[in-house]
């Protein structure tokens, strides 16, 4: 009995669970925002390179993404490693879609928003160690924050706003004048107020 075929894969709202799940991988999110990052191709040693890793370390999580489309192999030039590059248009950030409800694919993405939250801990950890990191002003590097907060519909529409761009900034590849590699994560998401807490009766 044959299989049918996976869903072609749009980069820009990946709705598929269990590509979704394959994402959910610290190790291969790192992979797909640096491959971004260096403009939507490179060799597994230059990955390995930009990520402090062995290259023979990221194989196995290579193969695993260009299986399930998230990634495509192609041979290099006149005998160059083999490259990885991002399907489609490299320069637009991943993005994933959220479908709620029973029939939904709301597992995959709590699975996902784990692996997500972790590689930001990992991130903003090493960072501390640097010496030489900014932590105020204009060129500030480092920055960890929580915030909740009553929100008008127009506020709502503001923040969403002011959060594409900061996506957008943060999906262009490495150019001139472009030099400074930094890791961005966050979380918007509604809070149900919790009901007023009775005292223990004595």
């Amino acid at each position: 009995m044959s299989r049918s075929p996976r869903p072609a894969i749009n980069f820009r709202a990946i709705s598929d669970p269990e590509r979704i799940k394959i994402l959910a991988s610290p190790a291969r999110q790192e992979l797909v925002d640096t491959l971004a990052a260096m403009g939507g191709q490179a060799s597994a040693a230059a990955l390995a390179s930009q990520l402090g890793r062995h290259a023979d370390g990221l194989y196995y999580h290579l193969r695993i993404l260009c299986k399930a489309g998230l990634i495509q192999e192609f041979d290099g030039e006149r005998g160059e490693e083999r490259r990885y590059r991002l399907p489609g248009d490299h320069t637009a950030p991943l993005r994933l879609a959220y479908q709620t409800g029973p029939d939904g694919n709301t597992e995959a993405l709590h699975k996902f928003a784990r692996g997500l939250l972790q590689v930001a801990c990992q991130d903003f950890e090493q960072a501390l160690d640097m010496p030489d990191v900014v932590v105020d002003g204009a060129q500030r590097q480092l920055w960890a924050a929580r915030n909740k907060a009553w929100l008008s519909a127009e506020e709502l529409a503001e923040a969403n706003v002011l959060l594409e761009r900061l996506c957008e900034l943060m999906s262009r590849p490495r150019a001139p004048g472009r030099d400074l590699l930094m890791s961005c994560a966050f979380v918007l998401a509604p809070v149900t107020p919790l009901p007023l807490r009775r005292k223990a009766e004595k």
